[in-house]
């Protein structure tokens, strides 16, 4: 709006100059009666112009702000305010807990840009530290380290049954450097009971007979299965009997009877995924393999992870704004599927 009252302005400053111009050159060859005369005329004439174009600029710049409003309303960040209605009714359905595991040193240059982007789309949201903070952050009863993971996670779950067992139907896990796109993990949790003993997420195989979920990746549980948890650790059927606090987990899920669920989509490819989407996407064959823990085949490629992907691990705080972008914002025109699977030949199968 502010450039338009400018351009007015443009308009009538030049109009006056010009106008002067004129006027000087008549004076002179007008006799001196009559110079008054156009010099009143002029004033006059110059006020009434004034006025019409800025009503004239003033009107059309509100007709053009409302136009373009109603084109390009103001972009949020849910996607379901978009008109979405299947993800707005899952919203409503499918309700999840999201409780990001921090410290209190990585709030300014990890969880901040967390809490700006994908969290948005969770229905509540835990920051769960060793000390309480305006940020704000739940202070558990626990020390800092890599040795006090399992410690953190058992305390947060606690303090969740306690608290918050009746707010979500699934409490999902993730780190501080972990991206989530809720909507689809919404989409898989849909076609499950809460009340079954089930968690989900990436699965491991060493350690764990039945297997047990990355930690990086983020697991989801639901409320049966946050029941078990509590309750095995109450009744001493779970213990702390590890510092690698997925694998711990695990055996403890194991234990109580929490089933480790398949959470791939129909053409088997990985929907949590513990590594960045370049790493899985990007296929090098010089590549040192990092990781040969997957419980499942591991595809490396644009094969390695569903459409409906839910997680990646290991994301830079600035790439957290891109993958936000690209997964609630971009999209191309009439364009429905994003890979052809029989016509791809440039995956690599572990």
């Amino acid at each position: 709006m502010v450039s338009h009252h400018v351009t007015a302005t443009t308009f009538v400053i030049s109009f006056f100059s010009c106008s002067v111009m004129f006027v000087n050159i008549l004076l002179l060859f007008l006799p001196q009666m009559f110079r008054h005369t156009v010099l009143c005329g002029f004033f006059l004439g110059f006020v009434f112009a004034f006025q019409f174009v800025s009503v004239r600029f003033d009107v059309r710049t509100r007709v053009l702000s409302r136009f373009f409003h109603g084109l390009y309303p103001q972009v949020k960040s849910h996607a379901w305010v978009r008109k979405d209605e299947v993800a707005k009714t899952l919203f409503s359905k499918v309700r999840v807990l999201c409780w990001i595991m921090t410290r209190p040193e990585n709030l300014a240059t990890k969880t901040q840009h967390v809490r700006a982007t994908w969290t948005k789309h969770c229905n509540l949201v835990l920051y769960m530290s060793s000390q309480t903070s305006d940020f704000p952050t739940v202070g558990l009863n626990v020390s800092e380290g890599r040795d006090q993971l399992y410690w953190k996670t058992i305390r947060a779950f606690q303090y969740i049954h306690a608290h918050h067992l009746q707010h979500a139907d699934w409490f999902l896990k993730a780190d501080d450097d972990t991206f989530v796109v809720v909507e689809n993990l919404r989409r898989l949790l849909s076609e499950h009971d809460t009340e079954r003993p089930v968690y989900f997420g990436h699965r491991f195989r060493p350690f764990v007979k039945q297997g047990y979920m990355s930690g990086g990746a983020g697991y989801v549980l639901s409320r049966e299965a946050l029941r078990r948890f509590v309750q095995g650790f109450d009744r001493g059927r779970c213990k702390h009997d590890s510092t690698l606090e997925d694998v711990a987990l695990g055996r403890c899920m194991e234990t109580i009877g929490v089933t480790a669920g398949d959470s791939r989509d129909p053409n088997k490819r990985e929907t949590f995924n513990p590594f960045t989407p370049l790493y899985h996407i990007i296929r090098l064959e010089n590549r040192k393999q990092s990781w040969t823990y997957s419980y499942y085949p591991t595809i490396r490629g644009p094969g390695c992870c569903a459409d409906f992907a839910i997680s990646f691990h290991y994301v830079r705080p600035t790439d957290m704004y891109a993958l936000e972008y690209l997964t609630h914002h971009l999209r191309p025109f009439g364009y429905k599927h994003r890979l052809n699977l029989q016509q791809n030949t440039a995956n690599t199968t572990i």
